[in-house]
């Protein structure tokens, strides 16, 4: 079995494990495995043996929740790219809204890539066989150009 372990981890998870079910002191624990005092009391008060995610619980953002709320729907509804989600939010929400900031709240919130749109497919039909003599014509019709 694969353990996947930070570089200045100290313990593994049998290790953690047996921290967190001895009996004895956090002293003779720590002088017994060879780590700090403040890893094994780390470990004696989790409910897992897995390390925590180094991440901020609270992330400092441009936008309160409320406001990543609304930029998340209009995301979904009008699913607009990036440039254009980020000109609506500095008129409508935020001015100071960084684009690097829109594109960090679309991936933490799982909506960074646009869905792919179906084309809509015609029925592609062969050419009919006519008698010879027969010209068939197909007509575009352009716009008109103002000069």
């Amino acid at each position: 079995m694969l353990i996947a372990l930070h570089k200045n981890a100290t313990t593994t998870p049998a290790t953690r494990r047996a921290l967190q079910q001895a009996s004895s002191t956090d002293r003779e624990l720590a002088q017994q495995y060879g780590i700090g005092l403040d890893t094994v009391r780390k470990w004696r008060h989790r409910t897992t043996v897995h390390d925590a995610s180094h991440t901020p619980h609270r992330l400092q953002t441009t936008l309160n929740a409320a406001q990543e709320e609304l930029v998340v729907y209009l995301r979904t509804q009008l699913l607009l790219p990036l440039d254009d989600l980020l000109a609506v939010v500095r008129e409508f929400i935020e001015p100071a809204m960084s684009r690097s900031a829109l594109d960090r709240l679309l991936r933490r919130r799982g909506h960074s890539r646009l869905p792919i749109q179906p084309k809509p497919e015609g029925e592609h039909k062969p050419f009919k066989a006519y008698e010879p003599g027969y010209v068939h014509v197909d007509v575009k019709y352009l716009p008109q150009m103002h000069a």
